[in-house]
């Protein structure tokens, strides 16, 4: 039991490092699919076969991130605080001077 508890602390952080460098598309559809494996996970318990819910649950919730992030961006609002525009990084005059 102790060593299963050790797995799982282990393979959590290991999950949540390889989130690192994602950008705004990764990241909404890295969402949508851990929350759709969540909940698919959950419903699938009850018709007694988690993984296959899981597994459907992780598909449809990172399309549906995906869908989300394009929607996003298709309204302006993909780039950092500026609230789109520029390069990103919600500097919409391009300056690239320090602070």
């Amino acid at each position: 039991m102790r060593s299963m508890r050790l797995a799982l602390v282990l393979a959590t952080g290991l999950g949540l490092s390889a989130c690192a460098g994602l950008n705004e598309t990764q990241q909404r559809t890295g969402t949508g699919a851990l929350g759709g494996a969540a909940i698919g996970g959950l419903l699938g318990s009850f018709g007694g076969n988690a993984g296959l819910g899981a597994l459907l649950g992780a598909g449809v919730g990172g399309a549906g991130g995906y869908l989300y992030d394009r929607s996003q961006q298709s309204r302006g609002y993909g780039g950092g605080y500026g609230g789109g525009g520029g390069d990103g990084r919600g500097d919409v005059r391009g300056y690239r001077g320090g602070y």
